[in-house]
């Protein structure tokens, strides 16, 4: 079985984004170049280390031109850029297709054009659907996606696996609880933080705040990619990310109203789905990931506490 790439040039998709400018560095001090891909969407520079050994190239994955020749004798190539708002998925269906599902296929065949050798995906547990086992494995099945962005990420599987296949190449697939941590500009937090800078006296609730689900920090979704990464040489490695419990949106909301002096009153606007294609209760399990020597360095309740913490720091409520 090979190893995984010690040394060698590195490509990150989405590489100047809350994910993937945290695994640069962490690429970095591992010793590598760094060939960062991104169009700036989601995504900002001031995030990216400063380095001599990473480069950044403002590309968009739907237009191969502007990017093929960063592949050039790549040993890896971490493909982390995507539509990172679910929610736009239904009022712009094509969303999730060009910038999840081709751009994905733009990659792989770039990876294969480059002859790279290895390539890490960034899904979700959208993919799963409304699951009815929790917490639910890698094998659970079939895989019904109830959101464009769900079903952009399992087309991007198959595609990887595809590839995996057919090439020699060596994939790995990540599918990640809700991610959160510094430099996020969508999810719950930031979203309840806009809400009440609006109004410091209200905050509205998608839902009915029954939704529960598992939070996982940036830093130890980074951790977790690299140690499957490291230690996992299956022709397609498929691995869930998260933690081993859930917090419900409710409980996020008190929180968050704490933080802000308590005066905020929360109003649910009903229902158990926040949004359409909104997957309500969510849990994965996370066996496989950790029989490789990984664990997440706090619950989610742990990583929610953390991250309303830095937010305050960074911001200023109205």
């Amino acid at each position: 079985m090979p190893s995984a790439p010690t040394s060698g040039p590195v490509v990150v998709t989405g590489g100047a984004g809350a994910i993937g400018s945290i695994l640069v560095a962490a690429l970095l001090r591992r010793g590598h170049a760094i060939r960062v891909i991104d169009n700036l969407s989601g995504g900002r520079v001031e995030q990216l280390p400063s380095s001599d050994r990473l480069r950044f190239v403002r590309a968009d994955l739907r237009e191969p031109a502007t990017f093929q020749a960063e592949f050039q004798d790549a040993v890896a190539v971490w493909h982390l850029a995507a539509n990172p708002d679910i929610r736009l998925g239904t009022e712009q269906p094509r969303i999730d297709l060009e910038n999840g599902t081709l751009a994905t296929f733009h990659v792989l065949e770039a990876a294969r054009r480059a002859d790279v050798g290895s390539l890490v995906f960034s899904s979700s547990s959208v993919v799963y659907g409304a699951a009815r086992v929790f917490p639910t494995p890698e094998e659970y099945g079939p895989l019904l996606p109830e959101s464009m962005y769900g079903a952009g990420k399992l087309g991007a599987e198959a595609l990887v696996s595809g590839y995996a296949h057919s090439y020699g190449l060596t994939a790995h697939i990540y599918r990640f609880a809700n991610i959160i941590g510094p430099g996020m500009n969508h999810g719950i937090l930031p979203d309840f933080f806009e809400k009440l800078r609006r109004d410091p006296t209200r905050l509205e609730v998608l839902g009915d705040g029954s939704q529960a689900k598992s939070y996982l920090r940036t830093e130890d979704c980074v951790d977790g990619m690299l140690t499957g990464f490291d230690r996992a040489r299956e022709p397609v490695n498929v691995f869930n990310l998260g933690t081993t419990d859930r917090i419900s949106v409710r409980s996020i909301a008190e929180k968050v109203v704490a933080a802000h002096g308590g005066r905020a009153r929360i109003d649910y606007t009903g229902g158990p789905r926040g949004w359409v294609g909104d997957i309500p209760q969510q849990l994965l399990a996370i066996d496989r990931i950790r029989r490789l020597g990984w664990n997440p360095s706090t619950d989610s309740a742990g990583a929610i506490d953390r991250t309303i913490a830095e937010m305050r720091r960074e911001r200023s409520p109205a």
